[in-house]
């Protein structure tokens, strides 16, 4: 879906707050403040072809077996450092509620617990959910009463814990893309290749193999990881509106 903006000069600044934070991600890193770009790729299915592939030979092409058994699905929660182009404390999960993603932040976290960390992440209520509220605070040594969901206080809106979760003066902070803007989370470009190159055309005889192909992948890519030479541009009614990007 594309957006669809009501607001230019917000939409504006939205988009030119996330390539300001990609832009500024490696002076940072050099400064102990990480930025990772985050985001679920959900139902991913452990396949397993009823016959074996026929790799492709000359003058022909490689021939897929058309019928599957399907042995699960798993979501894998992708954290992409933006300085370096590393996914870090990567997790594989049946499912992907407010507890799991907040669980996710936690592993993030702990493999650097008094780094500065900024994520970019979209607006999915569980990345603005009370759980992350919570854990967030905790990191920060925030003991004061934040309310009580649905009733008062940080915790009682979407719109009240995404200005908390936001807030600059924090050491952890969550910068949220626009809404339908998927494009401008890199861990999109990320699941692209993860999808192109590794389940796409893989062949699973169950949901245990399935996740050690992801993580052998993330560990070979790793090793080559570089950062995204980031551009964007964005134009209404023909005129330009420019941003800065990596």
């Amino acid at each position: 879906m594309n957006p669809n903006v009501k607001d230019w000069e917000e939409f504006q600044r939205e988009i030119e707050e996330v390539c300001d934070t990609y832009h500024a991600a490696v002076e940072n890193e050099k400064h102990g403040i990480h930025t990772v770009s985050i985001d679920e790729k959900t139902g991913i299915q452990a396949l397993e072809r009823e016959a074996d592939t026929k790799p492709m030979i000359p003058g022909s092409v490689e021939k897929r077996e058309y019928n599957y058994e399907r042995h699960g699905t798993i979501c894998l929660f992708g954290n992409l450092n933006v300085a370096t182009g590393e996914i870090i404390a990567p997790m594989l999960h049946e499912t992907r509620k407010e507890e799991d993603f907040a669980g996710n932040i936690e592993n993030i976290i702990a493999t650097d617990p008094n780094a500065g960390w900024v994520f970019v992440l979209d607006h999915l209520n569980t990345h603005l959910s009370e759980t992350l509220v919570m854990l967030v605070a905790t990191h920060l040594g925030i003991t004061t009463d934040l309310g009580v969901k649905g009733k008062s206080g940080v915790v009682k809106s979407l719109e009240n814990r995404k200005v908390f979760l936001s807030d600059k003066s924090h050491r952890i902070r969550f910068v949220y893309t626009p809404k339908h803007c998927s494009w401008l989370n890199q861990i999109e470009n990320w699941f692209s290749g993860l999808t192109r190159r590794i389940l796409t055309r893989g062949n699973f005889q169950s949901i245990e193999k399935l996740k050690a192909k992801i993580l052998n992948y993330i560990n070979y890519y790793n090793k080559n990881a570089k950062n995204m030479k980031w551009k964007y541009k964005l134009q209404k009614n023909n005129n330009p509106l420019v941003t800065n990007g990596i």
